[in-house]
Parts: C-alpha cells; sequence; structure tokens
C-alpha cells in the first residue's frame, strides 16, 4: 500500500497521511522524562491538547504510563484513571483523533469506549489479550520496535545491524497482526527511537528510515527532545526544541509519515514549508 494514499478511519474520525502528520503527546503522567506532572491534571491536559490542536496537530497522543528508561510500571486502574477522563473531555472538544498511548488491552478497551480512535503501543501488542483486543476494536495501530523492557533497556544495548533486526521485529509483528485479524491497511510501524537503543543506533536508522518505509506500511517516528541530543549536541530537556524539529524535518524526508512531538508549532511550520519547497512549481 502506498502510504501517501492512505487516510485512517480512527473510530469515525479522519487521519490523512496524504501529508506528514504531527501526532502531539500529552503525557497525563508525574513521571514522564520531558514533562511529567505539567499535564497530570485534566483541566491542564485539557488545555494544552486544545492549543496543540490549533497549532496544527493531526492526532494528539494521550498516556497514562512514562516508558522512559528506568520508568516503573503503573496498574491497570491507575492509567484508566489518568487517561479516560482526558479523553471523554478531549473527544468533547475536538474533531482530531486521540490516539492512546498504552500496552494494556483493557486501557486501549475503555479509551476507545471513550471516544479514542488510534492506538500507540510500545510493546507491539505483545500483552497478552492486545491483539485480539485491537482486532476487535477495529482501529489504526502503531506497532513499536523496543529491545528489552523501560526500566532496563537502554543498559548496553547491542546490535549485529540495528537496522536489519528492527526491520524483521516489525515485520513480524505485522505479519503476527494480520494473521489475527488486524487489517494491513490498519497498521503503522514505529522503529522506537530510544527505546533500547545508542546514539550510533539511532542515527543509522534514521539514516535507513527508507529502507524501513519499504516494509509497505506508514512509519510513525518519535524524536521529541530525546536524550541522544543531549549526547550530540550538549542539549538539557529545556533546550532541545531546535535539535527536535530538525530530526523531525530528516524524519520526514527520509519517509517518515506521522511524527510524534511536544512541539507542534514549530514542527508544523518547518514541515509545511519543507513541503511547498518539495512540491516544486505549482
Amino acid at each position: 500500500m502506498a502510504a501517501t494514499d492512505e487516510v485512517l478511519d480512527c473510530n469515525g474520525r479522519s487521519l490523512a497521511l496524504t501529508r506528514s502528520a504531527i501526532m502531539g503527546v500529552l503525557n497525563v503522567t508525574p513521571d514522564s522524562f520531558s514533562d511529567g506532572g505539567r499535564w497530570f491534571e485534566p483541566a491542564d491536559a485539557v488545555r494544552h491538547a486544545v492549543e496543540m490542536a490549533a497549532a496544527g496537530a493531526d492526532i494528539i497522543d494521550i498516556g497514562g504510563e512514562s516508558t522512559r528508561p528506568g520508568a516503573m510500571p503503573v496498574n491497570t486502574q491507575q492509567e484508566i484513571d489518568r487517561v479516560i477522563p482526558v479523553i471523554e473531555a478531549l473527544h468533547a472538544a475536538l474533531d482530531i483523533p486521540i490516539s492512546i498511548d498504552t500496552s494494556k488491552p483493557e486501557v486501549m478497551a475503555a479509551a476507545v469506549a471513550a471516544g479514542a480512535g488510534f492506538i500507540n503501543d510500545v510493546r507491539a501488542l505483545r500483552e497478552a489479550g492486545a491483539i485480539e483486543t485491537v482486532a476487535r476494536l477495529e482501529v489504526p495501530v502503531c506497532l513499536m520496535h523496543m529491545l528489552g523492557e523501560p526500566r532496563t533497556m537502554q543498559i548496553a544495548p547491542a546490535y549485529n545491524d540495528v537496522t536489519a533486526e528492527v526491520a524483521a521485529y516489525l515485520a513480524a509483528r505485522r505479519e503476527a497482526c494480520v494473521e489475527a485479524g488486524i487489517s494491513a491497511q490498519r497498521i503503522l510501524l514505529d522503529p522506537g527511537f530510544g527505546f533500547g537503543k545508542g546514539v550510533e543506533h539511532n542515527l543509522q536508522l534514521l539514516r535507513d528510515l527508507p529502507a524501513l518505509a519499504r516494509l509497505g506500511a506508514p512509519l510513525l517516528v518519535g524524536l521529541s527532545r530525546k536524550s541522544m541530543l543531549q549526547r550530540l549536541l550538549g542539549l538539557d530537556v529545556d533546550e532541545r526544541l531546535h535539535g527536535s524539529v530538525a530530526l523531525a524535518l530528516i524524519a520526514v524526508q527520509n519517509g517518515a509519515r506521522v511524527v510524534r512531538v511536544h512541539d507542534v508549532a514549530p514542527t508544523c511550520q518547518a514541515l509545511r514549508l519543507w513541503e511547498h519547497v518539495a512540491a516544486g512549481p505549482q
């Protein structure tokens, strides 16, 4: 399938991939790596999501459990209590799709019932019951590659060929999902920058995005504010805006169809300007 021809049905709301789409990050957690606690209160979360939509976000990704390196797990009820009030409020306030960032099938089901229309799973539906739940819910899903678990994934990650291994994993997970009844047209893939990867692994995957795009599914990429910017440029989290925008632009130039970002307005401006240039004479 050609990603540029895709319009995804997200529980009755459309996400067009005819141009690069922007996924705004909304962490309703106390411990996420870059904005933990800022949007933990539902009213603050809703206000921020509305601002991201106005700034150009095409979809809002809501997460109730941090997946930063060293993060501790959150139980199912805690996660539901964090995300459902925000999803319900945003479903009423916005007309763009809402994504749920979770690996738990119970959270997926509750989120879609509350109005979410997209599932973003860092564990690629490997939790018990997750594949069956997504097949039943019939909403798009993003399958991400992660080496290990959040608590340990950045302890000396090693690959023989990072691109080949990530590609093989994503292809296998997509095949398992299709065999379970999930339409291939609803599946996106994410190489998982920073999830069990060192700086050189991340750089190699960024260079090789065109090869991953040839797997045949739209690519969703999250590079916003990642620690590679600290290691490459010496930037603290609150100094990573310009580097994050540059990485988003490079990712789109190399084949990403969706970029997951914290800073929507500057990313949107950069991508739309690039699209004008890339389109050539009109």
